[in-house]
């Protein structure tokens, strides 16, 4: 039995920095978790996905929503550039040129959302908020089941954990929760 039409509500872990001690989102892990989302979108049939759009989950999701030809909306908690050079392009990898892609491609349909007036832990807290919100309202306009995916090594890290503090809001909200380990 097949998935109705579904959007994906989703939040994850950022690429490991280089001197990472304990990892959460290895380099290494790209192409599993990459091919793991890819199959998660064909099987829930998503149209839409809501996220950020930081380096690790929220771009590899991003990208292979674009490749699906889905819906994709992006929230993010500081202006363009500065949530650039705070979330994308400090860690390593190529992520630079994919953010710039993405925000290009979404900003041209409408469908980016940039906080105001916020900063800190505060900020990507209320982005956590914003991303579940526009994925339950975007549910309520289409008639379409939501879900929330966290994209991460499933271990909580402690206070000012934003995954956890996803999952606790969608926990909060009665949504579904399905997980892609990126440890």
């Amino acid at each position: 039995m097949g998935w109705a039409s579904m959007i994906i509500a989703l939040a994850g872990r950022r690429i490991d920095a280089a001197d990472t001690k304990q990892p959460k989102f290895p380099l290494a892990k790209l192409p599993e978790v990459t091919n793991a989302l890819r199959n998660f979108f064909l099987q829930r049939q998503a149209s839409v996905l809501v996220s950020s759009a930081a380096c690790g989950a929220d771009l590899l999701a991003q990208t292979e929503a674009g490749n699906l030809g889905l819906r994709r909306r992006v929230v993010i908690p500081l202006s363009r550039d500065a949530f650039r050079q705070t979330s994308v392009v400090d860690r390593p990898g190529y992520w630079g040129p994919l953010y710039d892609r993405l925000m290009d491609e979404v900003e041209a349909s409408g469908d980016v959302i940039v906080l105001q007036n916020l900063s800190g832990e505060e900020a990507y807290s209320a982005a956590n908020s914003v991303i579940l919100e526009n994925a339950i309202s975007l549910g309520r306009a289409l008639g379409q089941a939501v879900c929330a995916l966290l994209v991460w090594d499933g271990v909580p890290s402690g206070e000012g954990d934003h995954t956890e503090g996803f999952k606790k809001a969608a926990q909060e909200r009665r949504l579904s929760i399905f997980e892609i380990r990126t440890g």
